[in-house]
């Protein structure tokens, strides 16, 4: 590269910095000026000695937007020998990829030199993707970077990911994102140091906490709210709460309806009905509904919560969370969101048992382990001569000839004839049916309450 090519790269990477978002104009530039992930970024972690060392491993960034994946990776290339080559996942394919490792190769035979790859949004590569670097990761040829939001045993190769370590990055607390904001404000040469504006210290407080943990949501905000105002003439401007909240609009929320926030917010909210907790659950279901989650999906599995975990408790849950699919579908949203929280509400002050459902598993584990023996003769239906002469149907006796419209006889084949699958508890309904069935079969009261 000539001296004028090189002043011209300069010169066009300075524009570019110059238009770049705040949130890119801030990118720390060392170690130093990292904020955040202290437990793995101190120095006596082995991250930190890895780099020393210049002998990386080969590793995974795992962490919410904004928590500093990218910027982390990039430091890194600051501080190694090694040739940094950074690709997103969004705009490159197989064809990059092969170009940066056969460029690698030849690196590293010619002079010895290692080649880093780093693979932001790795979740977006497809499986065919992932399996290219794969085997330059194994013999070496790249030491290969993935930073990723999504829990990488979902999104990423058992095979790649065996061969990487993963750091799992956390949201930034308020006082870091704080930390970073005032940073912004007070900086000259890449920040809004320059337009003499004063961010309210309510203003500040509500950015903060409606970021959500997110730096990049903190600061491309800021940046808004500076803009809409640094052009008036007046001078010194200063962001008020009103103007934050104009340019944020709303919390970010840390879900996504394909991904483990996903995964991870529905479980909490069947763990919050089916342990009776109706605010938790509210709460749960209040967050999935203000990411944007389908709300059809949210009432599937109410319908399977009635049924696991209510069951003969309480009848009524299957009706009630039927009733709610029906009316979201019926009514959309946002009206839906109401009979589901009714019909959460109903689910979780609800009796719970199980019973029905560990019958019907303990039932599944017999017809697969034991021998299929055929219908008992009594309980075939004889709709021809040629089965009544072959005595289908002979000795059964129909119940509502008997008295209480209960007659005892056996309904279970030979293999299993004295197996028992279900056994009520004594919660809410189901207490009825615990005695009917003790009148019944004469069974024993306490061992069914052990069983359930």
């Amino acid at each position: 590269m000539t001296s004028s090519d090189s002043l011209f790269e300069f010169g066009r990477q300075q524009r570019s910095a110059a238009v770049a978002p705040l949130a890119e104009r801030m990118r720390p530039r060392s170690f130093d000026q990292f904020v955040g992930q202290e437990h793995i970024l101190a120095p006596d972690r082995v991250l930190r000695r890895s780099m020393a060392a210049d002998r990386l491993p080969s590793f995974i960034l795992w962490g919410p937007p904004g928590s500093g994946k990218t910027t982390l990776a990039r430091l890194v290339a600051t501080v190694t020998e090694a040739h940094f080559e950074p690709v997103s996942a969004v705009t490159s394919g197989v064809a990059d990829l092969r170009r940066i490792v056969a460029e690698a190769g030849e690196r590293q035979g010619m002079y010895q030199r290692r080649t880093i790859l780093f693979v932001d949004e790795i979740h977006r590569f497809n499986k065919a993707q992932q399996d290219v670097i794969l085997p330059h990761v194994e013999d070496g040829t790249v030491t290969f970077i993935g930073a990723t939001t999504e829990n990488p045993s979902f999104e990423v190769n058992a095979p790649l990911l065996s061969r990487c370590r993963v750091f799992t990055l956390n949201s930034l607390t308020e006082e870091q994102v704080g930390s970073i904001v005032d940073g912004a404000m007070v900086d000259s040469d890449r920040g809004l140091g320059g337009l003499r504006l004063t961010l309210e210290s309510e203003a500040r407080a509500h950015l903060v906490n409606i970021a959500n943990g997110d730096a990049r949501v903190a600061l491309n905000a800021l940046e808004t709210a500076a803009y809409a105002i640094g052009s008036q003439d007046s001078g010194d401007g200063l962001i008020t709460v009103d103007i934050i909240s104009d340019a944020l609009q709303r919390r970010s929320p840390l879900y996504d309806k394909a991904g483990e926030g996903h995964y991870d917010t529905i479980s909490a909210f069947i763990k919050s009905v089916r342990g009776s907790s109706p605010d938790g659950a509210l709460y749960w279901l209040a967050r999935m509904l203000e990411s944007g989650e389908d709300p059809l999906f949210i009432a599937r599995r109410l319908v399977i919560l009635a049924s696991e975990d209510i069951g003969l408790a309480e009848p009524q849950a299957l009706p009630v969370a039927v009733a709610a699919q029906q009316a979201v579908h019926f009514l959309g949203m946002p009206e839906g969101r109401i009979p589901l929280a009714e019909a959460t509400v109903y689910l979780a002050t609800a009796p719970k048992s199980n019973t029905a459902y560990m019958a019907l598993e303990r039932a599944l584990d017999d017809v697969r382990k034991m021998p299929n023996d055929p219908v008992p003769l009594h309980l075939r239906n004889a709709v021809t001569g040629m089965m009544r002469a072959m005595d289908y149907g002979k000795g059964y006796q129909y119940a509502h000839d008997h008295p209480g419209h209960f007659v005892e006889q056996e309904y279970l084949p030979e293999s299993v004839r004295d197996a028992r699958y279900y056994f009520p508890s004594v919660e809410g309904k189901e207490k009825e049916i615990e005695e009917r069935l003790r009148t019944w079969w004469a069974v024993d009261g306490q061992d069914q309450a052990d069983r359930a």
